[in-house]
């Protein structure tokens, strides 16, 4: 359930909200609560920013790849963070936060692993398909 809560912003903080509401065509009270939220996991968790992107807006590396990838990587590599940051040649502390925002955000973190394999299940089927055109 949501809450109102009135908030009080300096004018050139407020126009420049409203111009990127505008911008990206969000309401400027959504846009202005999702920059609260990722401004509050940003604290909580040093090192992660979040990024827009053709996939959507998604938490990622400040100097490094998206959180997904690099837990995708940290799961096939038996949960070792060392192998992890060797695998994505990373240093482990950035591996680290990528790690510690999953334990918070596991399911929206496994939710983007699921969507990207089936992503890329499509894609390959899809090529196969015209490969066999091609063959024909």
């Amino acid at each position: 359930m949501t809450q109102t809560f009135t908030l009080r912003m300096k004018p050139g903080t407020r126009q420049a909200l409203e111009r990127q509401a505008e911008k990206t065509r969000v309401p400027k009270t959504a846009l202005a609560e999702r920059y609260v939220e990722e401004g509050l996991r940003m604290d909580a968790h040093p090192g992660i920013v979040f990024r827009d992107g053709p996939a959507g807006r998604r938490p990622g590396l400040a100097s490094g790849p998206d959180v997904w990838e690099v837990i995708m990587v940290f799961l096939a590599e038996g949960r070792s963070v060392e192998g992890t940051a060797e695998n994505l040649e990373l240093p482990v502390r950035l591996v680290n936060a990528a790690v510690g925002y999953y334990a918070d955000y596991r399911e929206e973190i496994e939710d983007r692993i699921e969507s990207n394999r089936k992503a890329a299940e499509e894609a390959e089927a899809a090529w196969r398909r015209r490969q066999a055109i091609m063959d024909d």
